[in-house]
């Protein structure tokens, strides 16, 4: 008995995984997160299509968005059980197999509810799918290793949103297989989707043998611990937690619905000064592929300034500062992409600094006015509603542009919505100016005055 409780206690002697393991290990997982990101994308540039094969209304596409947010807000209660229960590495191929059948469902017929289930079954697993990668990166990064990992991580899975908003350009084949003198297709893109929804099987099942060889060779970690939302703790936030909260429900409102609906917007912006729907059909696919690369613009650049801007508050500090500064330089964006004169690279670049900006200022920022204990109820709760803001804007802006008639033709019509999503940019500069007085008050964090030491 004693023997067996030896060998039990005795330390594991076993080295860890290589580094060109560790490395291989990264880029499989992030392959099968960056099928994840392409098949939420893909539908970014079918509106139209949607519009002219489907006759769906705007409202009617902005809800394979909201039904996918509103099955993300059950999964972000339930997703982390099920990582606890069955260990991230079967959780991941659970919920991959569900991206590939939600991708599968929506790609199978063109009806409005069959792809609306389709989205909601992707919702499903598509956002537990990324909690399970987090927690596989954890177990096998650490230290300032793993911030790089992340980093990787969440650079190739943005390099897939590119790759779905350039789709009309490198996968023209399948947007018009029958020519570009006949009507466009609404399953193709969808069924290269589907193709790349593979991914998000095929990789998670690579996975775990490689982790169950890595068992037997090296000592591996235990993984990170899945964050937690517990409605009891809610009530002992700071007022400076729920002002980040309100502008991360305020930001990701204003971005992340009008990605879905600016390849469409930007289109018929485009072909506005090229005769609009009585333009050729070379003219509608050159404006089409030119709307898909202004897109791409925001998830491309924030690959790069993203890292930036983490420094620059790390440096600096004043991070209720910056988001003010965010929220100034959001008020307009919308604005002036209705401007005929005014060329669409200033807004978009403008609403690529912002895009930045959220994940190297926000999120961080929350680790600096909630305690270490609180984190993960901290993190789910303003997951949890940032989703809700997610799904009520598609709705909210696919009715704006139902009712001003938007489309080809009537670049005009796009208005209302865009003042809508600009107002949003007033809202985050009240929860800036909010933050930063609360910060600067007796009670402050440290969000305007902390910044990394230097030597």
């Amino acid at each position: 008995m004693s023997s067996f409780s030896n060998a039990v206690a005795s330390p594991d002697l076993r080295p860890r995984p290589s580094a060109a393991y560790r490395w291989l290990v990264l880029a499989v997982i992030s392959i099968a997160q960056g099928g994840n990101y392409y098949i939420y994308d893909s539908i970014n540039a079918l509106e139209g299509i949607f519009k002219d094969q489907l006759h769906f209304t705007a409202a009617q596409f902005g809800w394979l968005n909201t039904s996918y947010s509103i099955a993300a807000l059950l999964t972000l209660l339930a997703g982390g059980i099920v990582i606890d229960r069955f260990g991230a590495r079967r959780a991941l191929i659970v919920f991959g197999a569900l991206c590939l059948a939600g991708a599968a469902i929506t790609a199978y017929q063109g009806s409005f509810y069959w792809m609306v289930t389709g989205r909601t079954v992707l919702g499903l697993g598509a956002e537990s799918m990324i909690v399970a990668v987090t927690t596989i990166l954890a177990k096998w990064f650490k230290g300032k290793e793993l911030g790089f990992a992340f980093g990787i991580n969440l650079t190739i899975a943005r390099l897939a949103s590119v790759a779905a908003d350039n789709s009309p350009s490198w996968a023209t084949s399948a947007f018009y297989p029958h020519g570009l003198q006949n009507p466009a297709s609404w399953q193709g893109p969808l069924v290269v989707a589907t193709i790349i929804a593979a991914l998000c099987l095929v990789m998670p099942m690579l996975y775990a043998l490689l982790e169950k060889r890595a068992e037997a060779l090296y000592s591996l970690g235990q993984g990170g611990s899945v964050d937690e939302l517990k409605w009891r703790e809610i009530f002992k936030f700071s007022p400076s937690y729920w002002f980040i909260v309100g502008l991360c429900f305020t930001f990701y409102s204003a971005i992340f619905p009008f990605r879905q609906f600016a390849i469409d917007f930007f289109t018929n912006k485009l072909l506005a000064t090229h005769g609009g729907a009585l333009a050729d059909a070379a003219t509608q696919l050159a404006a089409f592929q030119q709307a898909g690369r202004f897109s791409s613009l925001l998830p491309f650049s924030a690959m790069f300034a993203t890292p930036l801007f983490g420094l620059i508050a790390d440096r600096v500090g004043r991070r209720a500062s910056l988001m003010a500064l965010a929220s100034v330089l959001l008020m307009p964006v919308y604005l002036l992409m209705l401007r005929a004169d005014v060329s669409l690279y200033i807004p978009v670049i403008m609403l690529g600094i912002v895009f930045s900006m959220l994940p190297a200022i926000l999120w961080p920022s929350v680790a600096y006015v909630v305690e270490e204990s609180r984190l993960g109820t901290a993190y789910s709760l303003m997951t949890f509603l940032q989703q809700i803001g997610m799904a009520a804007l598609p709705l909210l802006i696919g009715a704006a542009n139902d009712t001003s008639h938007a489309g080809i033709g009537n670049a005009d019509g796009y208005s209302l919505g865009m003042w809508i999503f600009s107002s949003l940019g007033f809202v985050g500069l009240a929860f800036s100016l909010l933050l930063r007085k609360a910060e600067t008050g007796p009670n402050g964090h440290g969000l305007e005055t902390i910044v990394a030491k230097t030597a």
